[in-house]
């Protein structure tokens, strides 16, 4: 009780038992599991970092590109030979699906991307509205849809890589040194040189970066306009039957690889703290990104398998410039598409490794991973040490490790942090119906409860032994968080 005549105390909105919205410190083993970082601190503390502050240089369309770069890509050039035979013609339906499921979460996303603008993403969004365990397992679920997804990603460029010295100067990385162990590999040196590539630019700023990803942006749109003017001459209306050979579960279990393909809608949201207005552009971005990927996506796999019989994609590497040399009978085509190839997987590494270190930044800022991730150098405005482990590893993954049901894990992964993303909209809407919201989805709680059962139901369409794997993966973070993160979060230390 406060002295007769004293001033009341100000609220402090970096203290977690003052601000509003998080609740008293404390309650034992659950109270610590529970505890919340309150909305007002995340914003407050949004930006700084040890020893410098991240720059704020990124517009809408910069943002806009950003999602788009990390998820236009792998869905097309990579996935989609291995979806068709799941699916057969009805893949454009397997895209509808996933894109679909996707899109719930990205109404979600842009919600609490205008409401709580920081680098955290999801994993700063729960821990404001569900608690530091669960917070640390969404975290922990995006390290595996980041990271390892960048690495699968470079994997796959080494094919397009191949296509397109083939067709230029009639020779071809050794298999040894560009397919992955258990491919046919040794060691995969394409992988990592496209991956130290990205690492080269994000360490140079995020300006920078952004412009070099909107211009690989710009060629890969342009690439894949050009696949569907060129193959849609070779549509024959055969190949579409029957539409469903292996029926709705085939088209259901293609939809859930195909999620994979929309992995990046989200990396906007990643950039919070790098952004001019983030209220207004990131909400904005994620949208208008995951729409036009969507229409490509679809439009690309409507003519590839108009173009060529379903059966023939289970044997072909790169299938979209397989279609163009059997359309055209000539290899230019498939030249000019492997150079977009290259580079618009380039641009899905550099994006998605991007959006890596920003929320490594952020969940190091609140003490569960090493400080080191959270060093911002003064000059760039960048945290360069957390860019150069972070490439460094995922480099050393894409080579040396086959990576087999781990890679096809980041799907459940990412479906496990969307889903804890609708939650937090319904949450946060009851516990702080005050908070200033740029963007508001319509008809909550209905539609991010859809989504979030629309990410369920897809995490059940993947097979057992990718569950496996991820049961792994989480088990591994459960020990880290019991045994390093817990006791060594900034909410734990200011308990003690």
């Amino acid at each position: 009780m406060a002295r007769s005549g004293a001033a009341p105390s100000t609220p402090d909105p970096t203290r977690a038992d003052q601000a509003p919205g998080g609740p008293p410190a404390g309650g034992g083993f659950g109270g610590r599991l529970m505890r919340r970082k309150p909305v007002d601190r995340l914003v407050a503390e949004g930006g700084h970092g040890d020893g410098g502050e991240l720059k704020r240089s990124l517009g809408m369309w910069q943002l806009t590109m950003i999602s788009i770069g990390a998820t236009l890509g792998t869905g097309i050039f990579v996935v989609l030979g291995e979806a068709v035979p799941e699916a057969g013609p009805a893949v454009v339906i397997s895209f509808v699906i996933a894109g679909l499921t996707a899109l719930f979460s990205a109404l979600s996303y842009a919600e609490l991307a205008g409401s709580i603008p920081v680098s955290g993403s999801s994993y700063s969004y729960t821990y404001a509205t569900m608690g530091e365990f669960i917070a640390w397992l969404c975290g922990w679920c995006l390290i595996l849809e980041y990271g390892v997804s960048v690495a699968a990603v470079a994997v796959g460029w080494g094919q397009y890589l191949n296509e397109l010295l083939q067709g230029t100067i009639g020779h071809t990385i050794p298999d040894a040194l560009a397919n992955p162990p258990g491919e046919g590999g040794v060691v995969n040196v394409c992988a990592l040189a496209v991956v130290l590539l990205a690492m080269a630019f994000l360490l140079r700023g995020a300006r920078e970066s952004a412009r070099v990803n909107t211009v690989m942006v710009v060629v890969k749109i342009a690439s894949l306009v050009l696949f569907c003017a060129v193959a849609f001459t070779g549509i024959r209306a055969g190949n579409f039957r029957p539409l469903m050979p292996l029926g709705m579960a085939g088209v259901s279990a293609a939809g859930a690889t195909l999620f994979f393909s929309y992995i990046g809608f989200d990396a906007a949201s990643t950039a919070g703290e790098e952004a001019k207005n983030p209220k207004r552009d990131m909400p904005r971005a994620i949208i208008l990104s995951l729409l036009i990927v969507t229409v490509l996506y679809c439009l690309v796999a409507l003519v590839a398998v108009g173009a060529m019989p379903w059966q023939q994609f289970g044997d072909a590497d790169a299938a979209l410039a397989l279609i163009l040399r059997q359309v055209t009978g000539q290899s230019v085509w498939a030249v000019l598409l492997a150079a977009g190839a290259v580079i618009a997987i380039a641009s899905v590494v550099l994006t998605v490794l991007y959006g890596q270190t920003r929320i490594l930044f952020s969940m190091s800022r609140d003490g569960l991973v090493p400080k080191i991730f959270s060093k911002v150098d003064p000059k760039s405005g960048t945290p360069r040490a957390n860019t150069v482990i972070v490439s460094l590893f995922c480099g050393v993954l894409a080579t040396l490790v086959p990576l087999g049901e781990l890679a096809n894990a980041t799907s459940i992964g990412t479906l496990f942090a969307f889903a804890l993303v609708n939650v937090a909209v319904i949450i946060l809407r009851r516990t702080r119906p005050d908070l200033p919201r740029t963007f508001r989805v319509a008809f909550s709680p209905v539609t991010p409860a859809i989504g979030f059962l629309l990410c369920g139901w897809m995490m059940t369409s993947l097979g057992a032994e990718t569950w496996k794997w991820f049961g792994i993966w989480m088990a591994g973070g459960l020990v880290l968080y019991f045994t390093y993160g817990m006791r060594r979060s900034q909410l734990a230390r200011e308990e003690v």
